[in-house]
């Protein structure tokens, strides 16, 4: 079965930082890009960033850049999304997701998604 399973979500008050990870199960995301979203109380899911198969590739929201950075371990089948300077704003449900090209997650959304961490941040 195709996992991908989100953590590291919480309360963290506004300027905070946290760490979330997606550990990948089931098959190989290596020749995937691997990507974030979220989605937050009463909006529609949006794109947070995306990282090529290789590492080479990212994209970020403009919301986020420059305050996220995504990268991915292969050795642990494992993506990550490092958030700082956090803003009340980016209170939301973050979910992982992989897609063939971190371009076709940009554009499209994933082909697999995880069920989601919920991060609260505190003003």
């Amino acid at each position: 079965q195709v996992q991908l399973v989100e953590s590291g979500g919480g309360l963290v008050q506004a300027g905070g930082s946290l760490r979330l990870s997606c550990a990948a199960s089931g098959r190989s995301f290596s020749d995937d890009a691997m990507g974030w979203f979220r989605q937050a109380p009463g909006k529609e899911r949006e794109f947070v960033a995306a990282i090529s198969w290789s590492g080479s590739v990212r994209y970020y929201a403009e919301t986020v850049r420059g305050r996220f950075a995504i990268f991915r371990d292969h050795a642990k089948s494992a993506a990550y999304l490092q958030m700082s300077s956090l803003k009340p704003e980016d209170t939301a449900v973050y979910y992982c997701a992989a897609a063939r090209t971190a371009q076709d997650m940009r554009n499209r959304g994933g082909d697999y998604w995880g069920q989601g961490t919920k991060v609260t941040v505190s003003s």
